[in-house]
């Protein structure tokens, strides 16, 4: 009975086995079969054509975004700048004055009461307490014409205003900030630290004012540094490196027009103005069209960056208002003379200059420009050296006529 009982058991576990296997070759046949290869191949052609029309349709929607885009900025470009001027002093009246051929509105702002000047300009004055009202006139460039020592605290009394309209307005981006100053890197520094990350920064010098511009400022020297971009900061050095080749190479070139439309970040990442920022673009294009005043009233765009600009003002414009003020002392009483010659003229014309400007302007120039202690120990070492050539050849002369005397005297 137990042999029979056995023996059945495995019969039935080797049909069990027929039958597993023969399943296993009829699925494996079916998947081989072309019917099934068929199916596959339909399902691969039904997900690349998809994605190919979800890829034409992704073109379609970028080559659109991108005409809308082009067309708001050729609206933008269209619609001359508002620009306002903190401190209408007598460099911020100077410049004002050319804004308003060029600008859709100048709203000018400062301690004293200008409203008579800015009314005569054809600018609007409202007062430096106001700071809410002066930017309710959503302005699109705010130049800080304020004297280098009022710099800080002015910059710092705006900064939480700025924030707020910002917030306000819900904005991604506030009104690009640019300085003037005769040094570059102090502004540059408060600027990054204290203004809202929104605001876009231009580091400018215009190496002129009121009195060397008053007759136009064509071929006056305007250097400036492109400092940060929807909240890119750039790396100048680099930039300016990349518009100097720029200027040197054929501009039909594609990969000359690919470069004046990039700048490298200072991390040393390279971007393009056609990057999916809108707000990155409208930045960019604002900036060059503020730049554009300054070119078309005529002056040589100089880009430097502002580490490059106080290198170079230490030995150029802080030693020249280092030998007019030294020239000027009381020690000196350096004064017209019925037998000047032009050089001498010269002089005198160079102690006018830099004295027309306030010592606040000069003690600005020393104490915010790294570089400046620097030119005085260099132009104390030259006048010592100078004194003692004059000691060493008058004690030559001295010996050469003692051993004359003694040569006569035998």
């Amino acid at each position: 009975m137990t042999s029979t009982t056995t023996s059945q058991s495995s019969q039935n576990n080797n049909r069990n086995k027929e039958t597993s296997s023969s399943s296993l070759n009829s699925s494996t046949e079916l998947k081989m079969s072309p019917v099934a290869d068929g199916i596959s191949d339909d399902m691969d052609q039904y997900r690349r054509g998809k994605l190919k029309r979800i890829k034409q349709r992704e073109a379609a929607l970028s080559k659109l975004l991108s005409e809308v885009r082009n067309e708001k900025l050729e609206a933008l470009r269209q619609r001359p700048l508002r620009i306002g001027v903190v401190g209408f002093g007598r460099f911020g009246q100077f410049i004002a004055r050319s804004f308003v051929k060029h600008a859709a509105d100048v709203v000018v702002t400062s301690r004293s009461d200008y409203t008579k000047i800015a009314n005569g300009m054809g600018v609007k004055y409202v007062s430096l307490e106001n700071k809410e009202e002066f930017l309710d006139h959503n302005l699109d460039v705010i130049v800080l014409a304020v004297s280098i020592m009022s710099f800080d605290d002015t910059v710092k009394d705006f900064a939480p205003f700025l924030k707020a309209k910002i917030e306000k307005d819900n904005d991604e981006s506030g009104p690009l900030i640019v300085d003037v100053l005769s040094v570059k890197e102090h502004p540059r520094d408060i600027m990054l630290e204290l203004l809202p990350e929104e605001c876009d920064i231009l580091c400018t010098h215009p190496m002129f004012g009121p009195d060397s511009g008053k007759n136009g400022w064509h071929g006056l020297t305007f250097v400036y540094e492109r400092t940060r971009i929807h909240g890119v900061v750039l790396d100048q050095t680099k930039t300016t490196h990349l518009e100097e080749q720029n200027e040197n190479s054929d501009p039909e070139d594609s990969d000359v027009v690919n470069r004046h439309q990039s700048f490298i970040d200072i991390d040393g990442i390279k971007h393009n103005i056609h990057e999916d920022s809108e707000v990155y673009t409208e930045g960019m294009d604002r900036m060059e069209r503020f730049l554009s005043i300054w070119e078309e009233e005529g002056c040589r765009m100089i880009p430097l960056s502002c580490k490059d600009h106080d290198s170079h003002a230490a030995n150029s414009q802080f030693v020249t208002h280092l030998m007019g003020r030294i020239l000027d002392s009381s020690q000196m009483e350096l004064k017209k003379t019925p037998i000047d010659t032009k050089g001498f003229e010269s002089v005198l014309k160079l102690i006018s200059t830099t004295t027309a400007d306030s010592f606040d302007l000069f003690y600005g120039l020393y104490k915010y420009n790294k570089n400046s202690l620097d030119t005085i120990t260099k132009l104390q070492k030259s006048l010592e050296d100078v004194v003692n050539n004059l000691q060493e050849k008058e004690a030559q002369e001295k010996r050469e006529n003692s051993n004359g005397n003694k040569v006569v005297s035998k």
